[in-house]
């Protein structure tokens, strides 16, 4: 049908406040927003190899990653990471590389049991091994280096035959072994951050033993976790001990006596690796674990609750965040190593912040906290505004005044006709009076209620008619009692 062109068409500009502004509405908490500001990126092409163990540097002043990768040992280090020369650890597949505290050496196992000691703060390819370690009988899956208290010479570790050694790493010699530490393969252990004699051990026997270097060969606590032990870590404080195995994550008080505090099935495949995520805008420290299904959850073991989750396109082996936070690496199982990272710091101010702190680390900024949107389900979604002051030029609606009624219109909406009319009289109102006996006459009641009124409630109601006779509105129900009430005098 065209258009009608006879009547002229004026064509209006939208008023400024109805046209939507484009901005989506951020549904995001301020945490989900942190760990979505991270830029993921990938280290390594994809190959056949497994990144099994990743790990940084504890040392601030030169942030390292070490990935074991086949044969190899792949170190990355600056701002942001860049390939360092490899370390050949050996002819057989690596595992678990570990730092010193210092981070100058770099501690590896391998597929025949055999430690090697390199040097990592001047790495080289053709630098061959400090030091070698030689007593296990099959893969080294475990080698941690103490984290408190700055022991330098001390290495445990443990591997698929079972065996649990304590080392002296300058004279390559055990301080004590325990052939049978667990009945099955150890694939987990983690040193204590409160003690450097104490560190934990997890097995595919389900079960995890604590030991303590001054004490030797038994485990000084042994709890089960019901799974098949991949990964164990201790919490900041060194009281709580994070453990996974199949699809759960559970946390238990190591001081209490090995209790059970909370388990997380957040996952819904086998959970590889734990790490500890310290989160540069707040401060506060979360546990990560990564899975074979992909995802890496963010867990606040504070409130016990789980706060974020991050999905990847490989199922991971492996994870690790660097001391400042800003860094998170996760390891596949075809080779690739993600790597994501937070913006750095422009501002002027910040780049000072940036020398005064801590050399090396990598530093970015924060992003700004996203206040939430108050969605409808939420009572003071309807309650907004309220307190707002009307500006200049606002059309203000004002809110209707409670209306309040008289005692003679409550009685009257209670069908008591009879109290409606003494009361009226009461009040000595001659309009309220005449109001009250036009609406009894409509409802045919005005007869009878005069009727029942007693000798005192009829002095009221002919002294009001004496006295009041002469208004015009009293002329025609004067006339309507001369004619229907009959005075006994």
């Amino acid at each position: 049908m065209a258009a009608d062109t006879s009547k002229p068409f004026f064509p209006a500009a939208p008023h400024p406040a109805l046209v939507p502004s484009g901005r989506k509405p951020s549904h995001l908490s301020p945490e989900a927003s942190y760990w979505r500001s991270f830029r993921t990126s990938e280290l390594t092409p994809s190959n056949e190899f497994n990144v099994t163990h990743l790990t940084f540097s504890p040392a601030r002043s030169a942030p390292t990653l070490a990935a074991s990768w086949s044969t190899s040992v792949l170190l990355f280090s600056g701002d942001p990471l860049s390939p360092l020369p490899r370390i050949s650890a050996s002819q057989d597949v690596t595992y678990s590389p570990s730092f010193r505290s210092d981070g100058a050496l770099l501690a590896v196992g391998n597929k025949k049991g055999v430690v090697r000691i390199f040097r990592a703060d001047k790495p080289s390819s053709s630098s061959g091994p400090l030091r070698t370690l030689a007593a296990h009988s099959a893969e080294t899956r475990v080698v941690r280096y103490p984290v408190a208290g700055g022991d330098k010479v001390h290495l445990f570790t443990a591997g698929n035959d079972a065996l649990l050694a304590y080392w002296d790493v300058p004279s390559e010699t055990p301080v004590f072994t325990v052939p049978a530490a667990h009945r099955d393969y150890i694939h987990a252990g983690a040193p204590s951050p409160a003690d450097h004699n104490i560190f934990a051990t997890g097995s595919y026997d389900r079960s995890i033993n604590l030991w303590d270097a001054r004490t030797g060969k038994t485990p000084s606590l042994s709890f089960s976790h019901g799974e098949l032990v991949e990964s164990v870590l201790f919490l900041p404080s060194g009281g709580l001990l994070a453990t996974a195995g199949g699809n759960v994550v559970k946390i238990w008080d190591v001081i209490g006596g090995g209790r059970l505090i909370h388990s997380v099935e957040s996952h819904v495949k086998t959970v590889m690796a734990l790490a500890l995520a310290k989160m540069s805008n707040t401060g506060e420290t979360r546990l990560l674990s990564a899975g074979s299904d992909g995802y890496v959850k963010s867990f606040d073991y504070g409130e016990l609750k789980l706060t974020h989750s991050m999905r990847y396109p490989k199922e991971l082996l492996s994870l690790a965040c660097s001391p400042c936070g800003t860094v998170l690496i996760a390891g596949s199982s075809k080779g690739t190593i993600f790597m994501g990272r937070r913006k750095k710091k422009s501002t002027d101010e910040d780049d000072k912040e940036e020398g005064k702190g801590v050399g090396g680390e990598f530093d970015w900024a924060p992003p700004k906290p996203v206040k939430p949107r108050l969605a409808p389900s939420n009572y003071r979604y309807f309650l907004r505004g309220q307190n707002a002051k009307p500006r200049e030029g606002d059309f203000v609606i004002e809110k209707p005044k409670k209306v309040k009624f008289a005692e003679h219109d409550k009685l009257l909406r209670k069908f008591r006709h009879k109290d409606a009319l003494v009361s009226a009289l009461a009040q000595n109102n001659p309009r309220s009076i005449v109001a009250v006996m036009e609406e009894l006459v409509a409802r045919r009641k005005l007869v009878r209620c005069i009727g029942n009124l007693d000798t005192e409630e009829l002095r009221l109601l002919l002294h009001f008619l004496h006295r009041n006779a002469t208004l015009p509105s009293l002329l025609c129900l004067i006339k309507y009692l001369h004619i229907h009430v009959v005075f006994v005098v």
